[in-house]
């Protein structure tokens, strides 16, 4: 498995600015990893829930018309990480909704996000998989070199 987020070629759904790719998906035998990249642990955790998207459809497609609240306690910041995802995975499948838009907050180890997306239309969104849940394999949460925040995990598809 890619350990490091990968400097070229840019991810899907990334600009091609020449900068650094923000978010991405790893290989993992019949799994997916997610990976994001912020300056903060937020930036991080919002981009990481963009590849999680990213992995059922193609995140410009959905529109964020609608917010749901997420929050999350754990006693670590990877746990928290991989119940961020979990949570917006709950939400999709609940809700029957595709996210594109994602705001964080940490304080300690408890996270208050809300995720914008609209209800599943499948003949626009054209859903690949279904994403079951977040695991703990390949888990990472690191401050980079750079003074960047790198998280990653593989998801269940």
């Amino acid at each position: 498995m890619q350990t490091e987020p990968p400097r070229d070629p840019t991810p899907v759904g990334e600009p091609l600015t020449g900068a650094r790719p923000r978010w991405g998906h790893l290989r993992h035998g019949s799994d997916i990893g997610v990976w994001g990249w912020g300056w903060t642990q937020e930036e991080a955790f919002e981009r990481a829930a963009v590849a999680l998207c990213a992995v059922i459809t193609e995140p410009s497609k959905v529109l964020p018309r609608e917010s749901v609240d997420v929050s999350c306690e754990a006693p670590d910041t990877e746990v928290l990480f991989t119940d961020w995802l979990n949570a917006l995975i709950y939400e999709m499948s609940a809700r029957r909704m595709l996210f594109s838009r994602f705001e964080v907050h940490l304080t300690g180890g408890r996270l208050e996000g809300r995720a914008w997306g609209e209800p599943v239309e499948v003949e626009r969104h054209e859903p690949a998989v279904e994403v079951k849940a977040a695991t703990l394999t390949g888990l990472a949460v690191r401050r980079e070199a750079d003074g960047g925040w790198y998280v990653q995990c593989v998801v269940d598809v």
